[in-house]
């Protein structure tokens, strides 16, 4: 392993979810240590049932670890009241949906500044970082459209953007290409690599071997725990190795 900081870190973390009775219904996750470094692009694969969807919510803070240490960004997120950890969830993670989730009624750059308006960010600076934003996934020509006027690849696009606004340390995908033809997905799929090469920390939920593969590192989950961690390559090997 490289010396690149952690931003994520788990150590014995465990998720029961619990009947009324008070019951365990299920044991979601059983003890999963894992650590995400700066910079790395990360596929977490399982099947149904592994915990992959549960370690996920737990990364991008938007449920709790039932025991076990979670620290973001160097934080201790267990000691974060509700408020603290919204607050801290909105300006560490973006988060990138199958469906998309953009708001029908209001234009793309509209969609991209939500984050920031919720931040309490000044209209002014929310516009100017939402340009920024679509430029950086081509749809700067796009801003004052719809999302019924563009492409399923175009609203994914507009999605990355509304994730990218925020300058998250950490950028969280699940099937982001879920919903796309393959010629599409693949444009979606170089977008992420460009922005990994930037340097930007990607964990993205797949299901595909062929899309995994073009990750840095490859975590499986089963029944709740890390059945195992392969490391494909490093960032900018391949780049390294040809300029040498």
């Amino acid at each position: 392993m490289s010396q690149r900081e952690l931003v994520a870190e788990l150590k014995a973390v465990t998720k029961v979810y619990y009947k009324p009775d008070g019951s365990i219904m299920v044991e979601a996750l059983r003890g999963v240590d894992l650590g995400v470094q700066q910079g790395e692009f990360v596929a977490l694969m399982g099947a149904s049932g592994s915990g992959k969807s549960t370690l996920m919510n737990i990364l991008g803070c938007l449920d709790q670890p039932t025991a076990g240490d979670f620290h973001l960004a160097g934080r201790p997120v267990g000691s974060m009241t509700d408020d603290e950890l919204s607050r801290f969830r909105g300006r560490t993670v973006g988060f990138i949906f199958q469906a998309f989730n953009l708001i029908s009624q209001l234009t793309i750059a509209e969609n991209t500044e939500v984050p920031l308006f919720y931040q309490g960010v000044h209209a002014a600076e929310r516009r100017e970082r939402s340009m920024h934003a679509l430029g950086l996934v081509g749809l700067a020509d796009r801003a004052t459209h719809r999302p019924r006027e563009l492409s399923g690849g175009q609203q994914q696009r507009a999605a990355i953007a509304r994730a990218l606004v925020t300058e998250p340390v950490i950028l969280m995908a699940d099937e982001p290409t879920g919903n796309l033809d393959s010629k599409t997905g693949e444009s979606i799929l170089r977008l992420f690599e460009r922005l990994h090469d930037d340097g930007l920390t990607i964990l993205m939920v797949t299901h595909d071997d062929a899309i995994s593969s073009r990750c840095e590192r490859i975590v499986r989950l089963r029944d709740g725990l890390v059945e195992s961690d392969e490391v494909l390559r490093r960032r900018n090997e391949t780049t390294a190795g040809v300029s040498s």
